[in-house]
């Protein structure tokens, strides 16, 4: 019988660092958060092949990004009302800075 070896693959693809983009998780060598991804998965409906045509990324990237949101769901939808609550914040604050979309 053969031992057995796990992988971790989010590991390879999925970077938290200080500094970029607020410390949240990305997509590792890009400015791509991981509460993004998710977003555009779950709530926009897109594919990861449109995630990865879209933005330039490969599947394995979109996948590692999604398997990482699942892992840490609660963090990263705390991540996803913070990053809502600045933008109404700002909204707020900077009404003039905002560009209003038709029908608004």
């Amino acid at each position: 019988m053969t031992e057995s070896q796990a992988y971790n693959v989010t590991a390879a693809h999925i970077t938290q660092t200080p500094g970029i983009c607020g410390g949240k998780p990305c997509i590792a060598g890009r400015r791509i958060r991981v509460q993004d991804v998710y977003v555009w998965h779950k709530t926009l409906g897109m594919s990861t092949e449109e995630i990865a045509n879209q933005y330039n990324l490969s599947e394995v990237q979109v996948y590692a990004a999604l398997t990482f949101a699942f892992e840490h769901l609660d963090q990263i939808l705390i991540d996803i009302d913070a990053s809502e609550e600045n933008i109404e914040s700002f909204k707020r604050e900077y009404p003039d800075q905002v560009k209003k979309l038709p029908g608004e």
